[in-house]
């Protein structure tokens, strides 16, 4: 916070209206953009009205199927295109991914070599955050007798911010990547969670896919992100599929590098367990945000937006104290 001149009678208006309005949208508008890549998971806050997100990448890799005897190589692009709509909870996206496989398959003894290509899934959908314990709870106030007590575990901590996500899976043309019998249209659920513990993010996804398929599936995802830098993070996460038809077990790690507030870089790569197929993925994408945002609001729950609403509280404290005076004099603060 840098020192500025006394404040007039029309900045310490322009500032209460600002407090004002901040606490009142439940703002998910972020200083810096706030992806889903490199993972698979959806985070639980929205991107902000009448911002428009694209992540995407590429990526390449390697699956064997002991059971078909087929060997694969890989690689594809993924996509998600995020738009905030008309209210500051509210996300609608379009999820999905191209992929091309080189397969060599072995019968007896004999190889024999096809290629697949198609557009692996697509999926529009909308995202609401149905409750949002950094706005729907009051913070711990510190104790001025008990040091014991500040120290305390809150167990309120561990509410998360909880979203439902509804979406429409949908395929054209003769798509070899449906099951025999798929439908080329099926709908898409999920309960998102999201707890931000400081330099910590845990995210929760569970996911019912194809619910009105014989073979539906449900999918859970636990992603975990630790911020090293103010530019710099890593990731881990493990996805688990259960279904009739495809079952497995997936790990996930990587790293997204932030440039400026509106780009970040990533890279990351995939393993599973299992032989039917095994697999393995190394991947790098991009996300950029195009930030048509109007109102000059900041999210809570992230490190800069804690940082910036620290700031602003500060700042409606001395402006209270300069009121309660009555002397007018005090100083303001920026960015």
């Amino acid at each position: 916070m840098r020192e500025t001149s006394p404040p007039s009678m029309r900045k310490i208006a322009f500032l209460s209206l600002f407090f004002f309005t901040f606490h009142l949208m439940n703002a998910q508008y972020t200083e810096t953009i706030n992806s889903n890549r490199p993972g698979q998971s959806q985070g639980a806050f929205a991107v902000g009205t009448n911002v428009i997100q694209l992540e995407t990448g590429g990526f390449f890799g390697d699956e064997e199927h002991t059971g078909y005897g087929t060997q694969a190589g890989v690689w594809g692009i993924d996509y998600q295109l995020r738009y905030g709509l008309l209210y500051e909870r509210l996300e609608i996206n379009l999820i999905g991914a191209y992929e091309s496989q080189d397969v060599v398959q072995n019968f007896l003894g004999v190889d024999s070599e096809y290629k697949i290509n198609n557009f692996r899934s697509n999926t529009i959908g909308a995202k609401y955050l149905i409750f949002d314990p950094y706005v729907s709870l009051e913070e711990d106030k510190p104790n001025l007798y008990s040091w014991k007590a500040n120290q305390r575990f809150k167990w309120k901590t561990l509410i998360p911010a909880i979203s439902i996500y509804a979406g429409a899976n949908f395929a054209f043309g003769d798509n070899p990547y449906l099951f025999e019998g798929e439908s080329k249209f099926s709908p898409k659920a999920a309960i998102i969670t999201q707890n931000n513990w400081g330099r910590w993010v845990l995210v929760l996804n569970f996911i019912g896919d194809r619910l009105t398929e014989d073979f539906r599936s449900y999918t859970g995802i636990i992603t975990v992100t630790h911020t090293l830098t103010e530019n710099l993070a890593i990731f881990g996460e493990y996805q688990g599929i259960i279904s009739d038809l495809y079952a497995d077990d997936i790990l996930r790690g990587g790293a997204a590098y932030l440039i400026g507030e509106n780009f970040q870089f990533d890279v990351s790569g995939l393993v599973n367990f299992k032989d039917t197929p095994s697999k393995w993925q190394v991947a790098a994408g991009i996300s950029y945000r195009f930030d048509l945002h109007k109102v000059d609001e900041f999210l809570e729950e992230s490190n800069e937006g804690n940082k910036r609403r620290q700031r602003s509280e500060k700042l409606g404290e001395e402006i209270e104290n300069e009121n309660g005076n009555g002397n007018g004099n005090g100083s303001g603060g920026g960015n």
